[in-house]
């Protein structure tokens, strides 16, 4: 289970629109992963969808993950 949260995890860091490498960095990775979870759990795997859900709760995620898709 803890695997498949990193994978899914991984695919909606790379979906989000970030100007370093595709993947995110490891502090993308770890600015988002809690929102990521707390806000969008319902839509893993699903990249476009969870960013998507990422973005409807923009004013909800912490200010770290928020920086991160400016």
């Amino acid at each position: 289970m803890k695997f498949a949260c990193t994978i899914a995890l991984a695919a909606l860091i790379a979906g989000l629109s970030f100007s370093a490498d595709a993947a995110g960095t490891p502090e993308q990775r770890r600015a988002c992963r809690a929102d990521a979870m707390k806000f969008c759990r319902e839509f893993v795997p699903h990249v476009r969808k969870i960013t998507a859900c990422m973005e409807h709760n923009m004013r909800r995620l912490s200010p770290a993950c928020r920086s991160q898709f400016k």
